[in-house]
């Protein structure tokens, strides 16, 4: 049980695919290895998964307490956790929840993946600048990335070298490595039939490079396990919709509820699956949006929900809010029925950024205490009428309008429920 941390000074960095190689790399050489991803993220986490096999925790320094996130890092083998966004980048006011508070609260070291594609020298004063920025936060050692030829990297070297911090790889510039990305991150890890030959060039790309004996020095033990709650389970029986239009679904709100004894029932609404006998049915996120003719052919999936609706409580979030509306209009400006349980209508012909940490207090419906959330979508609101679900704050705590939907025993809305308040 010991880790690291991979981090950067800004987005497009490289901390996914270097991660990713990482991962990929070490596996293939024996080493147990896992994966874990800081703050909110649905994505990039599945490409762990696949790089290494081993599941992968999300862990939120601002939605979970230090009890949490170490329960959650807990585990056998190197534990390589990828930052979001830069090292220091948080929530507003204070940038809570930035990788530097996972360093802080794990004591773990950080190794600085630098896009170095577009400078020489300069590389020196922005390591260093990262390196004395936090005492409590320590910076171990460099991977350099988009580096240009032998040359390059000789220049790179020489500026690094009084710092005294070690340069653990230099990966060449390669359009290969490039990611499809979409609207709300990184093409999704199914999406895409090149991914184990897309995983295998990552790694043998970082292998000619790569310091593995400096690289697996810099890790350090894993604090203990925090012994947090964990989350109660809705019901004894819950049935969770899982494919492409509904796969973001937290692996640890799932696992909370098994571990209190709840059976879980996967389901498919794109295969047109019913929803099963449940006491719970929980329609994640995901990109109902680009599915959503589909959806609106799958009758046996909607007039099962619609059934489900009079026994069962239903909860949807973000995407899974969507479809339980009346209608979504898609990019082209097409629209489609959904299950018409709540009084919403949504559109992508026109699209909006939401984006940011949200404190929740429930109004109605199954969830009893104050809850930590966020929210990121591009989907405008054309029509919502009914009863809210959430009282909502920002992560400054200003209010915010009320967020959500219920009628009967179906509730909704576009926030992602990450844990409860603590």
């Amino acid at each position: 049980m010991s880790g690291l941390i991979i981090a950067a000074p800004s987005s497009g960095s490289g901390k996914t695919t270097i991660t990713l190689a990482l991962l990929r790399l070490l596996t293939r050489e024996g080493v147990s290895v896992r994966g874990a991803k800081s703050g909110p993220d649905y994505i990039d986490p599945r490409f762990h998964e696949a790089a290494c096999g081993a599941p992968c925790p999300n862990l939120d320094a601002w939605a979970m307490t230090p009890e949490r996130i170490r329960d959650l890092a807990a585990g056998d083998g190197l534990l390589i956790i990828e930052g979001a966004m830069g090292l220091f980048d948080g929530a507003p006011p204070d940038g809570r929840g930035a990788v530097a508070d996972l360093a802080r609260n794990l004591a773990l070291p950080v190794v600085l993946v630098v896009d170095a594609g577009r400078m020489a020298g300069s590389v020196a004063p922005l390591v260093a600048g990262f390196a004395a920025h936090d005492p409590n936060v320590r910076l171990a050692g460099v991977i350099l990335n988009s580096v240009g030829s032998d040359r390059h990297e000789t220049m790179l070297r020489r500026a690094l070298a009084p710092l005294g911090l070690p340069v653990l790889a230099a990966l060449r510039r390669d359009a290969g490595l490039k990611q499809p990305s979409r609207h709300l991150g990184l093409v999704q890890a199914e999406e895409r039939p090149d991914l184990e030959a897309f995983l295998n060039r990552a790694a043998d790309a970082l292998a000619t490079t790569l310091d593995r004996k400096a690289l697996m020095s810099l890790a350090v033990p894993l604090p203990h396990e925090g012994g947090a709650p964990r989350q109660d389970p809705p019901a004894q029986v819950i049935a969770v919709a899982r494919d492409r239009a509904f796969a973001f679904a937290y692996p640890h709100l799932l696992e909370d509820w098994k571990a209190a004894g709840a059976e879980l029932r996967f389901f498919s609404p794109l295969a047109d699956e019913p929803v099963p006998e449940a006491g719970f049915v929980f329609l994640p996120g995901g990109y109902p949006e680009l599915h959503a003719a589909t959806l609106a052919a799958a009758s046996h999936f909607m007039s099962s929900l619609r059934k489900a609706s009079l026994v069962a409580d239903i909860y949807g979030e973000c995407g899974g809010y969507m479809v339980l509306g009346e209608g979504l209009k898609d990019a082209e400006g097409t629209d489609h029925a959904m299950a018409g349980l709540l009084g919403l209508e949504t559109s992508f012909a026109e699209r909006h950024l939401h984006l940011g940490y949200r404190h929740l207090t429930p109004l109605t419906g199954p969830f009893k205490a104050a809850l930590k959330g966020h929210e990121f979508h591009y989907a405008s609101t054309l029509r919502a009428e009914g009863a809210p679900l959430f009282a909502a704050r920002d992560a400054e705590g200003v209010a915010l309008p009320d967020m959500g939907l219920a009628k009967g025993r179906v509730y909704g809305s576009f926030a992602h429920l990450i844990d409860t308040a603590q």
